[in-house]
């Protein structure tokens, strides 16, 4: 009998699945199909806040276009392998301001950001609030740390059923969660948010993911 996989939190499982992380970096990219970055609008000197960075798949990007980035995850891990990046990196990069000195990491909780208020310009966050039960406590942190007419980027994927992960400890599963996109507007406006744009990236008639800018 096939044994059954683990069901762990994101900090858990995203420290056992970080080796293979990259792994499926095309496929979860094909969810968003390019359309996240070009709603940022320009980004250089910007600092930008990206939470649930994960291995770096949107922080390294942006950075790229010159934004300054601040890179949060609860996986210590996931992080490592930014800085692993960052470092590849800039021993291909001659200036000054090199990628490794634009970008920082932090370990830390999506719905207790660790800083101060009116700090960010954006706050992106792909793939995160599938991970939450209830975005809102996320959302509300959000709006404390970006300055006035910052604005939030957040991913919604239509994921009811999470993937299994092979990992060198086994099988496991992330714990995820539901949230149907008309909801994930109400919160934000509940919380005086202005929504700026609400994009559906499709396959076919299926919508695969909902990408919302917010503006504080």
């Amino acid at each position: 009998m096939a044994k059954k996989a683990k069901v762990l939190s994101s900090e858990v499982g995203y420290n056992l699945a970080a080796d293979v992380y990259d792994e499926n970096e095309n496929y979860l990219n094909s969810f968003e199909q390019g359309e996240l970055i070009p709603l940022l609008g320009a980004l250089d000197g910007k600092r930008v806040l990206d939470v649930g960075a994960g291995t770096g798949r949107l922080s390294l990007p942006l950075v790229s276009r010159g934004a300054h980035v601040t890179a949060l995850d609860v996986s210590p891990k996931m992080l490592d392998l930014i800085k692993k990046k960052q470092r590849r990196v800039s021993m291909n990069v001659t200036r000054h301001d090199s990628v490794e000195s634009k970008i920082t990491t932090v370990v830390g909780d999506a719905e207790s950001l660790p800083f101060e208020n009116n700090t960010f310009d954006i706050v992106t966050a792909a793939f995160l609030i599938v991970h939450l039960k209830n975005p809102t406590r996320f959302f509300d942190e959000a709006y404390r740390v970006l300055k006035d007419g910052g604005i939030l980027v957040v991913t919604n994927i239509n994921q009811k059923d999470p993937p299994t992960v092979k990992t060198k400890e086994g099988k496991i599963i992330i714990e995820s969660f539901y949230h149907r996109p008309e909801k994930v507007v109400e919160i934000l406006e509940s919380l005086a948010y202005g929504i700026e744009e609400n994009v559906f990236v499709k396959e076919g008639s299926l919508w695969v993911d909902q990408i919302v800018v917010a503006r504080k």
